[in-house]
């Protein structure tokens, strides 16, 4: 979504079972300019990032049926989005759990609007500023930020997921993903409903788009009897 200027806005997730909590921190930071989607339970949160990960995800410590820790440890297997953590448990040892799967700060309930608004805005300065706002390879170029993709400076229209599993690829170069590695971190909490065909049938789809001669691809090879890499 844009601003007024035309400014892409910043997505924010809030993850929470309490819709009241949600409900006030949604208010407070789309008074701070911020675009926010809502998800109650950790299984709502993963579909979203799964769909199109948000800039900053404030991810509830206590969700119901699976632990806000667990779902942080399999958000992370699909993208490096910013986490912060809420929570009402303030030990030591649980904020150092939280920060070593992976959250990049953690904010311990009660907390002011005006405290987390803050937090947010300095995580988002943190990891901006060391995450690659492209992709860039001979004649291909993956814009992150807004999601753009261009083959020899054509632009190139492909679907949400399409763009989520060429972007996961393409973050590592050369290392080699089985269908099923690649099921659950681009597809995450859907997979359960998708088979290995689902990766063949959009890796099929994106070498339409992106290759000269899909048949003869020069991004993505099949590594035979494993998966698929991407080629620099």
């Amino acid at each position: 979504m844009t601003d007024r200027a035309g400014a892409q806005r910043t997505r924010v997730l809030v993850v929470d079972d309490d819709e009241a909590v949600r409900a006030l921190l949604t208010r407070y930071l789309q008074l701070e300019g911020y675009e926010v989607e809502e998800a109650a339970d950790g299984g709502s949160a993963l579909s979203s990032v799964g769909r199109q990960a948000p800039d900053l995800v404030l991810l509830d410590r206590m969700l119901p049926v699976e632990d806000g820790l667990d779902i942080l440890a399999r958000m992370r297997r699909m993208t490096d989005v910013p986490v912060i953590l809420l929570t009402a448990m303030g030990a030591e040892g649980d904020r150092v759990l939280g920060l070593k799967l992976g959250a990049d700060d953690y904010v311990v309930k009660p907390f002011s609007p005006a405290e987390l608004a803050a937090r947010i805005s300095t995580v988002l300065r943190r990891t901006q500023s060391t995450r690659p706002a492209q992709l860039e390879f001979e004649g291909l170029v993956l814009d992150l930020s807004t999601r753009d993709l261009t083959v020899d400076g054509k632009a190139v229209e492909v679907t949400p997921r399409e763009f989520d599993l060429l972007a996961f690829l393409a973050s590592s170069p050369r290392q080699v993903f089985s269908r099923e590695q690649i099921l659950d971190r681009v597809w995450s909490s859907s997979s359960q409903w998708q088979d290995a065909a689902t990766v063949t049938e959009h890796i099929r789809r994106i070498r339409r788009r992106i290759e000269v001669d899909p048949d003869a691809p020069r991004w993505i090879r099949t590594v035979r009897g494993v998966g698929y890499r991407f080629e620099t």
